[in-house]
């Protein structure tokens, strides 16, 4: 999977909003198509394993937040409504950030008991394209 180097690549040299930004853009530009409800379930499982895979056997280690935008913009362009969260804690002198993917309220790519611990900022990227409000 070339999106994960990609976007690691991305944020490192155009910085959050603008990678954000060029993921949205792509976003109205290249749908999969729709997922119905009786297949999204199945289409979140292995769209998680397919990131987890890349991001475990790929060339790079990726960050949380690489591997989160990638399972983000994957699972939007088959149309199922994700949101990538950004959350941050500090921990004795030590501050922390945290990314993660959710659907319907539900943490896919990582363990329920990590993203708790995260104080989480109010807004999301959930928002579709064309779809904002």
């Amino acid at each position: 999977m070339s999106l994960l180097p990609l976007i690691a690549l991305s944020l490192r040299l155009r910085g959050f909003k603008r990678t954000k930004e060029s993921l949205q853009k792509k976003l109205s530009l290249n749908r999969l198509g729709t997922t119905g409800k009786e297949n999204a379930a199945e289409t979140v499982q292995k769209t998680c394993r397919m990131v987890k895979a890349a991001a475990h056997y790929g060339i790079l280690q990726p960050t949380c937040l690489v591997e989160s935008l990638t399972l983000w913009h994957l699972l939007q362009r088959q149309r199922i409504p994700a949101g990538l969260r950004i959350g941050v804690h500090k921990l004795a002198e030590k501050f922390e950030a945290h990314a993660w993917v959710e659907c319907e309220g539900v943490a896919l790519n990582q363990t329920e008991d990590a993203h708790p611990h995260y104080a989480a900022f109010d807004s999301g990227i959930t928002d579709l394209p064309g779809e904002q409000s």
